[in-house]
């Protein structure tokens, strides 16, 4: 079976900056078109604003994915340029301190918001579309598209501090299992990756604030170091290809071996 995504158009969210940037730059590279969508213009116009102009397979999309109509508006805006839309990955997520003691905050209910239900439509929006597609073009046995989302150990583990982050993300990986079965029929696979701690720009700022933190996330990954986004976006590709065709509902976890570990012995971050 072929891991290629050549030809292949895409919608990438969270593509600004981080892992979602790491994943929609691997995925041009590779021979796919690419919708880079954020709600950070600047950002956006700054990281592929040069390459949207000359390369015929990038483009990029500036809104707030947590308005329906921002969802719409990008769906369309994609369609125009690629004609068509084959794989969505969700990786538009926020990771904020929460009070899980403070019964007047609000954090756990902005991370569902951003992290969950911001999936879940944009989720349902591309697959309305992947099946009208099949539809107008006949496929009876091919794939018709495939989803992924973006999720975290914290899923899986207790850490106080990050209760809206871990309620957020493990709400994601049910909602990633539901919607499998949901589109099984319709030839959509629907899949996770959830990673650990990730040399992205805002662990390295992280990392610069505090050297004894580096020192924690390496004794505590059986690996010893911690991960590159291109590691990330090579297991989102996988999952986007024909090399993953039998597999649906998977949360498949990129940590290095961190999960292996004790909770007690070694923290999520």
């Amino acid at each position: 079976m072929s891991f290629s995504i050549a030809g292949k158009t895409a919608i990438v969210t969270g593509a600004a900056n981080g892992v979602g940037l790491a994943i929609a730059r691997h995925f041009a590279e590779r021979g796919a078109n690419v919708m880079f969508a954020d709600m950070d213009d600047a950002r956006l116009c700054e990281e592929v604003g040069k390459e949207a102009a000359k390369e015929e397979n990038v483009r990029y999309f500036a809104g707030d994915l947590r308005e329906r109509l921002t969802l719409a508006n990008l769906l369309s805006a994609t369609i125009d340029a690629f004609e068509r839309v084959d794989i969505l990955v969700n990786a538009c997520r926020q990771i904020t301190p929460s009070d899980p003691l403070d019964p007047d905050g609000d954090g756990v209910e902005q991370l569902l918001q951003q992290n969950l239900m911001t999936s879940l439509r944009m989720s349902q929006v591309v697959a309305k579309r992947m099946i009208k597609q099949a539809e107008a073009e006949g496929q009876e046995e091919a794939e018709v598209g495939a989803i992924i989302n973006l999720s975290s150990i914290a899923a899986r583990r207790a850490n106080p501090a990050l209760l809206g982050y871990s309620v957020s993300t493990a709400a994601l990986d049910q909602m990633t299992r539901s919607l499998a079965v949901a589109l099984a029929p319709h030839r959509i696979r629907v899949n996770a990756v959830a990673f650990g701690s990730v040399l992205s720009a805002s662990l390295k700022g992280a990392l610069q604030e505090n050297s004894d933190y580096r020192t924690d996330i390496k004794d505590n990954t059986p690996l010893g170091r911690i991960a590159k986004p291109s590691e990330v976006a090579e297991a989102v590709q996988f999952l986007a290809s024909d090399g993953a065709g039998f597999m649906t509902g998977q949360i498949m976890t990129v940590d290095g071996g961190r999960t292996l570990l004790d909770p007690v012995c070694a923290p999520a971050h």
